[in-house]
């Protein structure tokens, strides 16, 4: 096993299956003590059938395989004490946490006119208010080991999306959450640097059983053999975020889809015109004609 994360310890958020197992099994890999969080529910967020050890325990075991240390955790990221006691379990099991990495979610996918209030409360419920949780009790943790005198040299993963950062038709619900991850990745970069902690967001696309669909016609290229849509392409760059190598590099939001990574340019202050005094409602018509032909052309929404 490799040791770049030798001696860290990691929670992994809906690391049951798809991109949160891929990141489980590569950090176990590179060393790291990992803390494997699943509720093992259906895709769409409900219970389905169940198995019989969960898909935490299935992932613990193959980390166990491979020769590393982990430990199961099904608590509910998007509850307060479910949050809380998920940090718990890897200060219990482990004595410190290092990276914190969120994953979990699940998709509602309906067009804006079709969507239900409670289709638009549990998808931004498990992705926005679930980064929020974790951040919070991890953060508490760190902000109190630095009060204590302790250095911290902690990393936080977020999981954005190209619909969070673009939009994507018939992904309303979902789009605003993972819009939301982004900006609070930015808002917790700027709060926790103090207390000796990045954080990162990435926004990737894989095949999971989120993207099956979509990328269901994604094969290996015939000429390398290589899987473009693997999820575990994205795990890479999630664990570099999580390793001392990072430790300059903060607030960032990075796309990743196969062999290519790339940064995420958000909203920054485009073309302006100051008057100087109120605008009349008329006089508007050249100026905003003017700062749109100045303004470069929006980057169109998926599926649109």
């Amino acid at each position: 096993m490799a040791t770049l994360l030798a001696g860290k310890v990691a929670i992994v958020t809906g690391a049951g299956r798809g991109l949160g197992r891929a990141h489980a099994l590569e950090f176990a890999r590179q060393g790291a003590k990992v803390v494997v969080n699943d509720l093992g529910v259906g895709l769409d967020g409900r219970e389905g059938p169940g198995e019989p050890a969960g898909p935490a325990h299935q992932v613990v075991a193959e980390i166990e395989h491979l020769g590393g240390q982990a430990v199961a955790d099904t608590h509910d990221i998007a509850t307060w004490d479910g949050a809380q006691a998920l940090v718990a379990t890897a200060l219990e099991h482990f004595g410190k946490l290092d990276t914190l990495v969120n994953n979990a979610g699940f998709l509602r996918d309906r067009m804006l006119v079709n969507l239900s209030e409670q289709d638009w409360d549990d998808v931004i419920r498990v992705h926005l208010k679930g980064h929020f949780l974790t951040i919070r009790h991890a953060g508490a943790h760190w902000r109190d080991q630095y009060k204590f005198g302790n250095l911290n040299d902690a990393r936080v993963i977020n999981t954005s999306s190209g619909a969070g950062l673009l939009g994507s038709v018939g992904q309303g619900n979902y789009a605003a959450a993972k819009a939301g991850v982004a900006a609070l990745t930015i808002q917790a970069a700027a709060e926790l640097g103090r207390y000796g902690v990045t954080v990162n967001a990435i926004a990737p696309a894989a095949r999971t059983r989120m993207t099956e669909g979509p990328f269901s016609q994604a094969m290996a290229r015939p000429d390398t053999g290589f899987d473009a849509m693997a999820p575990e392409n994205v795990s890479p760059l999630v664990v570099w975020l999580g390793s001392d190598r990072s430790r300059a590099v903060t607030g960032r939001v990075f796309e990743v889809e196969g062999g290519r990574v790339g940064v995420a340019d958000g909203w920054r202050h485009g073309p302006a015109a100051d008057k100087g005094a109120r605008w009349d409602p008329a006089e508007l018509d050249g100026v905003i004609a003017s700062l749109l032909e100045q303004a470069p052309v929006p980057e169109q929404i998926y599926g649109a």
